[in-house]
């Protein structure tokens, strides 16, 4: 009687890891315009919706804001999507909140982009940012929660966020960030980087303990967080 077991071993595929990560570079950098739209924001601002699509079927947007000069530094966020706090307003991290702060920012500043890009949970997935929620309940940071998953704690690629400026021939740019791994990343991209620009969200009792890994483990500058440690102590 033939043993199921070696049936199954002549289907096993062996495919080396360099291999793999070939092949999700070269999926995200074949990524091409799908589609555009000019779209009415709340505040009565018009926003460009400019998405691309890699060859993995993976929808980043470029939203242009008001009307930038691209002739000089354009205001840019560089935002990874969060469906819980930009969504539905989770008070666990502060990104709808720098979402919204960005969005007034570039208003008032006449114009800029926010590349909004499908990197959820620091590019884990829904999914397993959930999981990582689970882990923090349990008294893990965000750091070593994504790490005891088995992932980096940023899984993150910028290359692709710099392949869509390019493409929007805005190559030199005033970055709303704290994270000084997005200024790293845009600048080995061949990104000029003419200034950063901190985006303070408020320091709340929910999420203080994320801001502050942010912080301690990863550099992020958030000066509202000193602001709330003085305060206390």
């Amino acid at each position: 009687m033939p043993n199921r077991n070696d049936d199954l071993t002549d289907l096993i595929v062996t495919v080396e890891a360099d291999a793999v990560n070939r092949f999700a570079a070269d999926a995200t950098n074949a990524f091409a315009l799908a589609s555009e739209a000019t779209i009415p924001l709340a505040s009565g601002t018009a926003a460009r919706f400019v998405v691309f699509r890699d060859a993995l079927g993976a929808d980043q947007v470029a939203i242009i804001v008001g009307k930038p000069d691209f002739t000089q530094p354009v205001p840019v966020r560089l935002h990874s999507a969060c469906l819980t706090g930009d969504v539905f307003g989770s008070r666990r991290c502060d990104c709808g909140d720098q979402l919204r702060l960005a969005l007034a920012g570039l208003e008032s500043l006449g114009g800029g982009v926010i590349l909004y890009m499908a990197q959820e949970g620091r590019g884990i997935g829904l999914a397993n940012k959930m999981r990582a929620y689970r882990l923090q309940d349990s008294g893990l940071d965000t750091h070593d929660a994504n790490t005891t998953l088995g992932f980096e704690d940023d899984e993150r690629d910028y290359a692709v966020a710099a392949l869509i400026l390019r493409s929007l021939n805005c190559t030199r740019i005033v970055l709303l960030t704290n994270n000084p791994a997005k200024l790293d990343g845009l600048t080995e991209a061949g990104i000029d980087i003419a200034a950063c620009v901190a985006l303070e969200a408020p320091v709340t009792a929910y999420n203080r303990r994320y801001l502050t890994t942010k912080a301690v483990r990863s550099g992020h500058k958030i000066i509202n967080l000193k602001a709330s440690v003085c305060e206390k102590s």
